[in-house]
């Protein structure tokens, strides 16, 4: 019998996205999906999809017939939903940012609301699966990572895991339009996007560096991180170049040698050759993270570049992935 799956909130991209991933995964099949706004349509009056899903408000979802609970909503709205879901028996992933943080102080901080359902943080685990695979296999309870951090962490990880990570980190990272959602913003409207590359929230006040900081701290505690996220005039994917210094005695194989150990056996990690660095087209269209690592002619100066679809395994693809994980189903089922 096939897992059941609900969504809530599943006509913005991160929603689409995943109903299209249940519908064609091979042990997990869509049990409802709601919307406030098109109650009563089918998925496939929203988007050119033969998906035709019929839509339902979230109050009349029934949520005790499913299995697992995806919900696609914006951070503070994803609170009562997600204790109403655990409330009724049900796994949640949570793609919004409320569930992230385990700390409620540092979640008011970055995000500026209170949080109403601080009890379930410490329930909550990081859903970032390379990182935290073992804790998610007992999780009910899954804050889905950022699109932005799940290329930065993924890059310096391993880095910071071995002890040998600078605490002056640079992320320059770039973002295809839909990284903004669906809903009407004047900075993503096409003539404002398109032929334009904007940075924004440059520096340290991007919400996402807590993520950054949450998976890099433990092992860097004094972490200086410098994030410069931009809007890229494509659809979809993110590309970060990563700023980085190592110890100067190590060489480009001992470096390897250090993501290897980690990533060697990762389904979703494409470790690059020497020479080449990450592009979108190395993972758009997938749930990959692609990895290059330069060096510089100036000893233990280095270069990481990395690049995600920000709809697939910055979002959707990796909340599928932790599902696998969740119900010990093979982790690639579903994604490519």
């Amino acid at each position: 019998m096939k897992l059941q799956a609900g969504i809530i909130g599943a006509t913005g991209y991160t929603g689409f996205e995943l109903a299209n991933l249940i519908h064609r995964h091979p042990h997990a099949e869509l049990a409802w999906a709601t919307s406030e706004s098109s109650a009563g349509k089918r998925l496939s009056d929203l988007y050119a999809t033969p998906n035709d899903t019929l839509l339902i408000r979230q109050e009349d979802a029934p949520i005790a017939q499913a299995d697992v609970v995806f919900l696609c909503l914006p951070h503070v709205a994803s609170m009562d939903a997600v204790a109403q879901v655990r409330a009724a028996r049900v796994s949640a992933i949570d793609l919004s940012a409320d569930f992230r943080l385990p700390d409620a102080e540092v979640y008011r901080h970055w995000y500026g609301h209170e949080h109403t359902q601080s009890a379930l943080l410490a329930e909550s685990v990081y859903g970032l699966c390379e990182v935290n695979r073992s804790s998610l296999a007992e999780a009910e309870l899954v804050g889905n990572p950022g699109c932005y951090p799940t290329t930065v962490n993924l890059a310096l990880w391993p880095l910071a895991k071995a002890g040998v990570l600078d605490p002056r980190v640079i992320a320059d990272s770039k973002s295809g339009v839909s990284g903004a959602g669906r809903s009407l913003k004047v900075g993503s409207l096409f003539v404002e996007a398109n032929e334009n590359l904007s940075p924004y929230s440059i520096g340290y006040s991007h919400r996402h560096i807590a993520e950054m900081e949450l998976v890099l701290c433990p092992y860097v505690p004094d972490l200086d991180i410098t994030f410069s996220p931009h809007l890229l005039p494509v659809n979809r994917g993110i590309l970060s170049t990563i700023y980085v210094d190592l110890d100067p005695v190590l060489s480009e194989l001992q470096i390897r040698d250090i993501f290897a150990a980690d990533y060697a056996n990762e389904p979703f990690i494409h470790l690059l050759p020497a020479g080449q660095v990450a592009t979108l087209r190395h993972t758009v269209g997938s749930n990959r993270c692609a990895i290059g690592i330069t060096s510089l002619p100036r000893p233990g100066r280095w270069i990481i570049t990395a690049s995600e679809d920000n709809l697939l395994k910055g979002a959707s693809g990796q909340a599928v992935q932790n599902m696998n994980i969740m119900f010990r189903l093979e982790e690639t089922a579903g994604l490519v």
